[in-house]
């Protein structure tokens, strides 16, 4: 029997419309899964839900944190189960839309595993060395962490040195702790997928009408520290360069393009190597009304099922 609904997949496949007219259909309520979307004034450039739409439904875990603040997997698990609970206890439907899969992992598993917590005193330590110093002890102790991790991000290099040296387990093993066949059993899990060569168009022409729509007056307005995970979020993160004056608009916006491309690429094998999920080619529905009528079907059939 589902209770919960999850809508995953890349960026720009239309996980947001699809959740928005399930939770009008289904008695639902939207918790974000989009590890950008908890931060407050990002609103243009992570595509979060305009004010009409959190009027017509209930969204929940945006805008909880200010760009500068920390903010990590485990965190995420834990107000999003929260969320979940209250969304159960009340007779809703819960349903997740992003496409950050480690945070849909952490919460959707019946046994999450979470990292270490930090250590303020480590982590002072480690911020007054130098960063190349702590990228060089990262390669070393857990190079597949080391190759995801940019080395300018310093933050993130930080913590998964503070995840080993607490632990003494490679924060990518953390990360692998929760195995694919341990979802709760009680989630629909959806991943939207494309043919590559639409979603690619879909992403650059969403690229396109943000900037149309403010994104780069909105990028100079919050004063992002380059460093923080915010400050690092696509479109952000090329915009701060073209701001600083370090390249232009035209190939800052064709940079944010290739980075959303390849983000995609990345999400979509994520969630290919995630067993539960059922893979949803929305190229295979003659138009979007059956797309939500099938997974409606899906959700109240499986609720039928005694």
């Amino acid at each position: 029997m589902a209770r919960i609904i999850v809508i995953a997949g890349p960026t720009a496949v239309g996980k947001s419309a699809l959740s928005l007219a399930l939770a009008k259909r289904l008695n639902g309520e939207i918790i974000s899964a989009d590890s950008m979307q908890i931060y407050r004034g990002m609103d243009i450039g992570t595509a979060k839900a305009t004010l009409d739409e959190r009027k017509q439904i209930p969204h929940h875990l945006l805008d909880i944190r200010d760009p500068s603040d920390e903010y990590s997997c485990a965190d995420y698990a834990e107000d999003a189960r929260r969320c979940m609970d209250d969304i159960l206890s009340r007779g809703r439907t819960p349903i997740f839309c992003g496409g950050t899969g480690l945070y849909l992992k952490q919460a959707l598993c019946d046994t999450p595993v979470e990292s270490p917590h930090g250590d303020p005193e480590l982590r002072l330590v480690l911020e007054q060395r130098d960063p190349d110093e702590n990228y060089r002890e990262l390669m070393e102790c857990d190079p597949e962490s080391a190759a995801a991790i940019h080395p300018n991000n310093v933050r993130r290099v930080i913590r998964a040195l503070e995840i080993y040296r607490l632990s003494g387990v490679p924060k990518s093993e953390w990360d692998r702790r929760c195995p694919t066949d341990r979802y709760r059993t009680d989630a629909l899990l959806i991943c939207l997928t494309a043919p590559r060569d639409a979603l690619y168009s879909r992403i650059d022409r969403r690229v396109e009408e943000m900037m149309d729509a403010g994104l780069y007056d909105e990028v100079r307005s919050l004063d992002l520290d380059p460093d923080t995970t915010a400050g690092q979020a696509i479109g952000y993160k090329e915009l701060l360069s073209c701001i600083r004056g370090e390249e232009s608009l035209e190939k800052a916006v064709a940079a944010i393009q290739l980075a959303s491309r390849r983000y995609a690429k990345r999400q979509l094998t994520w969630f290919r190597h995630q067993k539960d999920f059922r893979m949803l080619d929305v190229s295979e529905f003659a138009n979007f009304e059956d797309i939500v009528n099938f997974v409606a079907q899906l959700f109240e059939q499986s609720n039928n099922v005694l």
